[in-house]
């Protein structure tokens, strides 16, 4: 009985090539979609400040490594106004922000060097959890300012 079951048939090899044939192909799209949790910069280990250095830049975003600030932070439990829209911003580059809800997180702040078009500082923001970035954000504090993804 246990041969039986053991037996590599044609149609039982084929099946198995195929089955590896769709889970390589899913591979494929799941690594190239740019809102992947498998892109390359998210493979970075970001818990040291080159590894965010060069999380940011695979997004075309160059930092003053200088400027770094740290603070730890706790994420609301619950996201509520302008909150729930900076949390919607997060999930709309792909970041599941309301998975670490009331957890804490470190931030890390930056001055960005190449953002063309604003006459005031840039910064870049990442919430970082263990060795991943969780979230981010690229915005100016002045007066008129802005805020946009990173991604």
């Amino acid at each position: 009985m246990l041969t039986k079951c053991l037996k590599l048939t044609k149609t039982r090899a084929v099946a198995l090539l195929l089955m590896l044939g769709v889970m390589l192909a899913a591979a494929v799209v799941l690594c190239s979609s740019p809102r992947s949790i498998f892109s390359t910069g998210d493979m970075l280990d970001v818990s040291q400040l080159n590894g965010r250095e060069k999380y940011l830049a695979s997004y075309g975003w160059m930092i003053d490594p200088a400027s770094e600030t740290e603070r730890t932070v706790l994420l609301p439990k619950k996201f509520e106004g302008t909150v729930r829209d900076y949390a919607d911003m997060q999930t709309d580059q792909g970041y599941d922000f309301a998975f670490y809800s009331g957890l804490e997180c470190r931030q890390f702040t930056y001055e960005v060097t190449n953002y063309d078009g604003c006459d005031g500082t840039v910064y870049a923001v990442l919430y970082v959890k263990g060795t991943r970035v969780i979230g981010g954000d690229i915005h100016s504090a002045e007066i008129n300012g802005f805020m946009h993804g990173i991604r």
